[in-house]
């Protein structure tokens, strides 16, 4: 009698688990935009295009929005340092969320702004860093390193944006 009673107990807590973790669907689970490989490839080469047109030899990388590197593209001739301050743009752009230039003129106006400078080894508050952010919400950034002026950079960098459709490409006007 013993084993049919803890057979059946068994079976109810079995049951009743089911029960409750049925409520529990993938619907329930928060959805997120992704930056696809092949697309964020093409808009890397789309800058890597623009800068070589304009005469300029750059590097392009594209964060995903936890800022890991999703795209790295080295022109030929680029500089090795480019590699490393596409990066850091593009990851400060991601992290803040906004232009990197903006923030660069921000801590300049307000020297107590300074600290966001050093928050960590990856941020790079120098122009030619747009965040990516498509239907409203942040999924990357993009950052462009080389070119003699972050105004090249950043319309390197707005070819890429329209690549991928973004809800800004921060082209000046």
């Amino acid at each position: 009698m013993n084993n049919s009673r803890k057979s059946v107990t068994s079976a109810v807590a079995a049951l009743s688990l089911w029960a409750l973790s049925s409520h529990v669907s993938a619907q329930d689970f928060p959805t997120q935009k992704v930056l696809p490989l092949e697309l964020s490839t093409q808009a890397a080469m789309a800058a890597i295009k623009k800068c070589q047109d304009d005469g300029f030899k750059v590097s392009v990388a594209i964060v995903d929005q936890s800022g890991l590197l999703k795209v790295q593209l080295k022109a030929d001739g680029a500089g090795p340092h480019t590699l490393d301050s596409s990066r850091r743009k593009a990851y400060t752009a991601n992290s803040l969320r906004d232009s990197t230039h903006k923030y660069a003129v921000l801590v300049a106006q307000k020297p107590e702004l300074q600290s966001l400078t050093r928050l960590n080894d990856n941020i790079l508050l120098l122009g030619g860093g747009f965040p990516i952010k498509v239907g409203g919400e942040v999924v990357g950034g993009i950052g462009v390193g080389g070119a003699p002026g972050i105004e090249f950079d950043e319309v390197c960098a707005s070819a890429a944006l329209k690549v991928l459709k973004a809800d800004d490409t921060f082209e000046r006007k």
